[in-house]
């Protein structure tokens, strides 16, 4: 993994846990107990609230919950960094000598401008 991609990786894990200082580390943090004694509920609006918090079991951090927002935020940022990471590796391999004309590709694969203008345009929504 190159260091663009290691570094959103940790933007991701900042952004997500919200966890930028030792006061939203403390704020962000619920124990286990809590869900034991009926207060999933309230946790779980806390969630939607602040985006995130470490459930702790025994002094040790069991999971982390994070809010659908949230979720998505992450899978959208860890895909950027993947899609980030390969586009740096496929760029290491690039050589003007390997490119080919689309001209050339239409021909290898047996495209014509007639296959070409039969098409109808496609309405993406």
């Amino acid at each position: 993994m190159t260091y663009e991609a290691e570094r959103l990786y940790i933007q991701v894990i900042m952004e997500v846990c919200n966890m930028n200082s030792v006061k939203s580390a403390i704020k962000n943090t619920v124990s286990i107990s809590q869900f034991n004694r009926g207060q999933a509920g309230k946790i779980f609006e806390e969630v939607k609230r602040e985006g995130s918090m470490v459930v702790m079991k025994n002094n040790t951090a069991e999971c982390v919950l994070i809010s659908p927002d949230e979720y998505v935020k992450l899978i959208d940022i860890a895909s950027e960094a993947k899609l980030l990471s390969q586009a740096i590796e496929r760029l290491k391999n690039y050589s003007q000598a390997n490119l080919k004309s689309q001209a050339d590709v239409y021909k290898e694969l047996g495209i014509t401008a007639e296959m070409l203008e039969k098409i109808e345009d496609v309405e993406i929504e």
